[in-house]
């Protein structure tokens, strides 16, 4: 382990914003040029039990499967068997939704970039319903999903779309939302392909050969390994929250190319290699340069100098260098995978609670180890003043087929952000109906849409685009 003295500062601050959110274990890892440099564990993986977290503790990952989702489409594409440009009807005829040019016109590329114009849809709900079933925890939402069905294939996830009803956020290519349902649709098309499952190809083209031994979908394929993270829920309190061992993991079979990976911060960081070298871990070659290239390149702009790539976030200027890096959560994980591909930095950090203020650490570690204060911000936002009459354009509750709401209201002078179960965020303007505000210690942009005739009609919040209820 290191002894770099940003150490103690970066150790005190991250146990207090993990103590502060009730956080059960988490680890982080730093790496540099391929040689782990750094990585400090927090709490434990069982509280109960007082179990060690170590660089070997497997963990769920996530959305950061969404990278190796990528990666698969990638490693095809290097060999030939597609293209990114494809049309997605050309490998998936039966898909469809209620604009039918739209449709033709949507490519891969448009879903590794969350710009098919799909709205958030509540398919991933419905895909764990099974689990939910099978969840102690989870009785309130069985019982309201009673008349569902689950779906549990990706013919049914396409049946599923083409059921439902809503309106395209603009021409493919034009919007950027996040998309699970684009993403699960990429692992049909890398099974269309291959001939094979998607967890199949995956663990053939990139797992095995970068030596990622401890990273499955299933947990049974651990043959025995016991190092593995116990799953922690939390419900709201009156005063706080309180948090529960809640072992029972959730998988969504047709989703399994959106996040439902588990994996360890050793084999992570084995994995960020690929991209840090231009497409080697060690002496494999696992993708082309060009391709790696490629899921870095800033396609579609998120918000100021944050950009998405292929099941990457991109930030370009990050303290004068380009960050890459992806999040996760879900039941029981927080994940976050990083590098500064410039400056040969790569990173993990794992927890067992969703919504650990990961990202927060990371950017933690990153101020520590390249001697900045370890609450530095990578951008300076110049907050503006908003006049009352501006600030009531943005007032009204935004919400998505997902089941995600909020509500914007101007109360005493100030805009908030209000979502169930949270303080308000009060919210500052940086300009061009953008906002920033804090949470978990971090500055927040979100962004508000509007139609050609000038009203706001949605806003772009936690990567999704929420519509105005009228």
């Amino acid at each position: 382990m290191s002894t770099h003295n940003w150490t103690q500062s970066f150790e005190e601050y991250t146990q207090k914003l993990l103590d502060n959110t009730k956080t059960p274990g988490a680890i982080l890892a730093l790496a540099q040029n391929g040689e782990l440099l750094y990585h400090q564990t927090f709490g434990y993986s069982d509280v109960e039990h007082k179990t060690e977290i170590t660089l070997d503790t497997v963990f769920g990952i996530g959305s950061c499967t969404k990278s190796f989702a990528c990666a698969a489409i990638m490693h095809l594409q290097d060999a030939g068997k597609l293209s990114v440009h494809d049309p997605v009807a050309k490998y998936l005829p039966e898909f469809r939704t209620p604009d039918a040019e739209k449709t033709k016109q949507m490519t891969i590329h448009h879903f590794m970039t969350h710009t098919a114009g799909l709205p958030p849809l509540p398919a991933l709900e419905f895909s764990l319903k099974r689990s939910f079933e099978a969840d102690p925890h989870m009785k309130e939402a069985v019982e309201q999903m009673k008349e569902i069905n689950s779906i549990d294939t990706y013919e049914e996830l396409m049946d599923f779309i083409a059921s439902q009803h809503f309106d395209f956020l603009g021409e493919p290519g034009t919007e950027f939302s996040y998309s699970n349902d684009a993403y699960a649709l990429l692992g049909a098309i890398i099974e269309r392909v291959s001939g094979k499952s998607f967890e199949a190809y995956l663990k053939e083209s990139i797992l095995d050969p970068a030596g990622m031994t401890d990273s499955v979908f299933h947990l049974e394929e651990l043959q025995g390994n016991t190092d593995i993270a116990t799953l922690y829920s939390y419900k709201e309190a009156v005063e706080d929250k309180e948090v529960f061992p809640s072992p029972a993991p959730w998988d969504a079979p047709p989703m399994r190319a959106a996040g439902f990976l588990k994996s360890t911060v050793r084999d992570l960081l084995k994995y960020l290699e690929i991209f840090r070298t231009g497409g080697l871990v060690g002496n494999t070659r696992i993708l082309s340069a060009a391709s790696v290239e490629q899921m870095m390149k800033p396609f579609v702009e998120i918000s100021q100098s944050e950009w998405y790539g292929y099941g990457f976030s991109v930030h370009t200027d990050y303290h004068g260098a380009t960050l890459v890096e992806h999040g996760g959560n879900i039941k029981g994980v927080s994940a976050e995978i990083f590098l500064i591909p410039e400056q040969g930095i790569t990173g993990a950090a794992l927890s067992n609670l969703v919504k650990a203020p990961l990202p927060t650490i990371m950017e933690a570690s990153l101020n520590g180890y390249q001697s900045r204060p370890v609450q530095a911000r990578a951008i300076a936002y110049e907050k503006q003043e908003l006049s009352a009459d501006h600030a009531n354009q943005y007032v009204g509750t935004f919400s998505t087929l997902e089941g995600n709401s909020i509500t914007i209201s101007y109360e005493d002078g100030s805009l908030l952000l209000n979502e169930l179960g949270n303080t308000p965020f009060s919210l500052s303007y940086i300009g061009e109906d953008s906002f920033v505000f804090t949470e978990d210690d971090q500055e927040i942009a979100i962004r508000f849409i509007r139609n050609s005739e000038g009203h706001v009609i949605r806003v772009l919040r936690g990567l999704r685009q929420l519509t105005k209820v009228e």
